[in-house]
């Protein structure tokens, strides 16, 4: 797949989560096959006054490219300045959020709320193109609710605004991210637009992007949730993609060994203190499904430095072998 002049090893992509799709978790998700990483969801209005924070999260480096930077706003003068910034910042492309479900970004009118107005949508994508010269994606739901799927309307009006490739979450707002999938609401956007349209939602193994595209016919795959603690699905997708064996599953030790290497790429990054806070919740995805995980992850619960992290995670791994 090729957005604009950059050519993907593998038309997938690691989905960009809150709190989760940092700079080590995209490193990790390239170095297992990952074909483009996204960032975390990013402030217009944060980057247009300089917040400290913000502008920390526009940081690449070159181990991950390519990587979309996501922004949200609502403000299509204010999207394209902020847009403007992060191309020269060093972003590879620009990637517009359509589809986050939470309450307080939706009452002001960003993330899905704008499905509800698709041509605000449209006069805020046809500026941050007309903006950019590195390219524009959007990500987006299959609408607001089962009653209003708006995502062909809204991929249309996507298409015209000039944007070079079209995500879609298999979820209304309403779900969240309860339900299933409607992977056939993915497969109607795809028929009604020609730019690659990549399908999101359900994807935990290389037989769900089977059946996601047997259903869709999609140009590419996002995993979101499925890459959580679990990267070494995209080397298992790019394998078959590819043609390929596919790899082994990672051993216990193997999965131990990676979530001490983020552990570390996470404190050298954040600092300490919020790393260790942080990685509580990413070491519950890592030894998900092995034996005492639910009682081991309490115990990290309550760790507040790095060396005890450590210490924690060997004796656990001592307690499998």
């Amino acid at each position: 797949m090729k957005l604009g002049k950059i050519e993907l090893d593998v038309p997938l992509f690691l989905a960009p989560m809150a709190g989760i799709t940092d700079q080590p978790c995209r490193i990790l998700a390239r170095r297992l096959g990952c074909g483009m990483t996204i960032s975390e969801m990013v402030s217009a209005k944060g980057i247009i006054y300089k917040n400290e924070k913000t502008l920390d999260m526009l940081r690449i480096a070159a181990e991950e490219r390519p990587t979309a930077i996501q922004l949200f706003g609502n403000n299509a003068k204010e999207l394209a300045e902020a847009a403007k910034f992060t191309e020269a910042a060093g972003a590879d492309v620009i990637d517009f959020n359509m589809g986050c479900p939470v309450q307080k970004i939706v009452t002001n009118g960003e993330g899905s709320a704008l499905m509800r107005n698709p041509q605000l949508a449209y006069e805020i994508l046809a500026k941050i193109v007309d903006t950019v010269k590195i390219p524009v994606t959007v990500k987006m739901r299959i609408g607001w609710d089962d009653k209003h799927l708006n995502a062909v309307e809204c991929a249309v009006a996507a298409e015209r605004a000039g944007v070079s490739m079209i995500a879609v979450h298999g979820r209304t707002k309403v779900q969240f991210y309860e339900g299933k999938a409607n992977w056939r609401a993915i497969g109607e956007v795809k028929k009604a637009v020609k730019i690659p349209v990549v399908g999101n939602g359900d994807i935990f193994s290389v037989e769900d992007a089977k059946n996601m595209q047997a259903v869709a016919k999609v140009d590419g795959y996002m995993v979101g949730r499925g890459a959580d603690g679990n990267p070494w699905i995209f080397k298992e997708l790019a394998a078959w993609l590819k043609g390929e064996p596919l790899p082994s599953k990672p051993t216990d030790n193997e999965r131990l060994d990676l979530a001490l290497l983020h552990l570390q790429m996470l404190v050298e990054y954040k600092g300490e203190k919020v790393a260790v806070k942080e990685f509580r919740r990413h070491i519950g995805c890592y030894i998900k499904g092995m034996v005492g995980a639910a009682a081991q992850r309490s115990k990290f619960y309550n760790i507040s430095d790095l060396q005890s992290f450590v210490d924690e995670v060997e004796r656990y791994r001592e307690s499998l072998n």
